[in-house]
């Protein structure tokens, strides 16, 4: 049976047999859509939990379902679909501009709400918490890669992208999964385990290769046979948005994915927040575990292991701004009393903030330094620690003490040496501050421009600006340890720059810096220089 009407120049045709086709096709497209659900799941999660994408999505959906199930629509010049099409895009456009007055207010409520909160939840410390000395951040990742990668040999394989976990010993490593290479490989081979590099020594490192266990399903491996694939059909409403942590417990490879969950906030207006919900844990044969937070603590696997989403500190980091108020740290009327931004690093620092250090007592933390609002002020107001194991956050507020950052920290480092070419042979990189005997230290290290070897660690107190050149790893653990270095200073580098077969010198002096022993360093090898009494 067919129905007419007509609204002045619009004619509208209804069919009960065409209703129950579109509605069987809407299904259908329904059921299709779950089926392959991960591929939909960024504009999903968002319209669920974003206030802005909410709008937007919702609208334009809803519009677009009742244009396709209701009465077909004639006017002049123009066919029913045409008709429907404009009025879905008009609909789009007002639901843009509907969702941008509707997030933006929402969007710095949702770090107002987020700086309460991780505010409340934090507890101020009178020190500095201590670095472990045996697990120093020695080998830069730029360093890890070049050497990692020119130390093993696959054809259908690579190196995917690394990152830091613990190795069954204790200590930390550069972690790496063994994925397909190449579009044919993602399609039909499957990651071959990880690779795991020691980044807690100068010389002698560790490379751990657990590279003969296929993983069913992995990194760099296409859609339903990878890992993100699994994870977003197990636990739909939850974003993954670190990096998985690779590593091997009792012989076996693993995954772990920490996972980002949001909360909804009625007042004062709509908003969610970042909060955490555990982990996936990945083993080889396919099996993906889902962990809530206290399984994900309880785990004899993931003993030791980053827990915490990397993502979720981040976020509280960057929401400290606004601890004093919404209006307080805008650009115009605000007053920025207390106002605290994440410290910027300077190009080519090759890191960014926070930081993963190992703690006394072998607890991982993310370490973010704050520096005052302000174009000019570089100096530290504050210096945040968060559990990697647990989120718990702490921190440590200088006072009217200023505090040097890592930029001025990598200047220094710089300027207490004129005689390495700068840029040119040598760089310095991946400042990452350590605590001492209750005072901070930015840890820098000086690499050749190739990023194929350490050339020297060097130390700069944040509290007074010494510096302290170190060239191996038994003498940085004793300085971590909190013990005095003797005449570490004594030994400098210089490049060759007319030379290729030598990458730079080890230049040994007196106490007067008469030079006593010059000695040439090839390019990629490894030195171990070992102070004596």
């Amino acid at each position: 049976m067919a129905m007419r009407g007509d609204l002045g120049a619009l004619e509208f045709r209804w069919s009960a047999r065409g209703f129950a086709l579109k509605l069987a096709l809407l299904l259908a497209a329904v059921g299709v859509l779950y089926l392959v659900r991960p591929l939909v799941h960024g504009i999903v999660y968002r319209a669920v939990y974003s206030p802005g994408g909410l709008v937007v999505v919702g609208l334009t959906t809803v519009t677009a379902v009742v244009l396709w199930l209701g009465p077909a629509i004639d006017r002049p010049y123009n066919t029913s679909l045409e008709t429907k099409l404009t009025i879905l895009g008009g609909v789009f456009a007002f639901a843009l501009l509907a969702g941008a007055v509707v997030g933006v207010p929402a969007g710095m409520v949702e770090e107002r709400t987020l700086a309460e909160e991780t505010m409340d939840g934090a507890l101020e410390v009178e020190e500095f918490p201590g670095v472990n000395a045996e697990n120093p951040r020695i080998v830069p990742r730029s360093v890890a890669d070049t050497q990692t990668r020119g130390s093993v040999s696959y054809r259908q394989y690579r190196l995917g992208t690394s990152d830091i976990a613990r190795m069954e010993d204790g200590r930390l490593a550069w972690s790496y999964p063994v994925e397909p290479d190449g579009f044919r490989n993602t399609l039909f081979e499957h990651q071959q385990g990880v690779v795991m590099s020691d980044m807690t020594r100068m010389e002698n490192r560790e490379l751990l290769t657990v590279d003969d266990q296929p993983f069913a399903v992995g990194e760099g491996m296409a859609l339903t046979r990878s890992a993100d694939w699994h994870l977003k059909k197990g636990d739909f409403w939850a974003q993954y948005n670190d990096d998985p942590v690779e590593f091997v417990h009792d012989g076996t490879a693993y995954m772990y994915y920490p996972k980002t969950g949001h909360e909804w906030h009625l007042t004062p207006i709509p908003h969610t927040t970042p909060t955490w919900e555990g982990g996936a844990l990945v083993a080889p044969d396919g099996t993906i575990t889902h962990l809530t937070p206290d399984e994900a603590q309880e785990s004899e696997i993931l003993d030791g292991q980053r827990l915490y989403p990397l993502y979720n500190t981040e976020r509280a980091m960057g929401s400290l701004g606004y601890r004093n108020g919404i209006v307080n740290q805008m650009n115009v009327v605000g007053a920025h009393e207390g106002h605290v931004e994440v410290a910027a690093l300077p190009s080519g620092a090759g890191n960014s903030q926070p930081f993963v250090i190992d703690l006394e007592g072998e607890r991982l933390s993310y370490v973010t330094v704050m520096e005052p609002y302000g174009e000019d002020t570089r100096g530290l107001d504050e210096v945040w620690f968060a559990d990697a194991a647990t989120g718990e956050y702490r921190y440590y507020a200088t006072g009217s003490e200023t505090l040097t950052g890592p930029e001025r920290a990598m200047g220094i480092v710089r300027s207490a040496d004129s005689r390495t070419s700068w840029g040119d042979n040598f760089v310095v990189i991946e400042p990452v501050p350590v605590t001492i005997d209750g005072q901070l230290w930015w840890h820098s290290k000086v690499v050749p421009t190739d990023y194929t070897a350490i050339t020297r660690n060097v130390f700069v107190n944040a509290h007074t600006g010494e510096a302290v050149e170190i060239y191996d790893t038994e003498t940085v653990r004793e300085f971590l340890a909190g013990e005095d270095p003797d005449e570490v200073e004594t030994i400098g580098t210089e490049p060759a720059p007319d030379d290729p077969e030598v990458a730079y010198y080890v230049v040994v002096t007196d106490e007067d810096g008469a030079e006593l022993e010059r000695i040439a360093v090839s390019p990629g090898q490894e030195i171990s220089i070992v102070q004596g009494e």
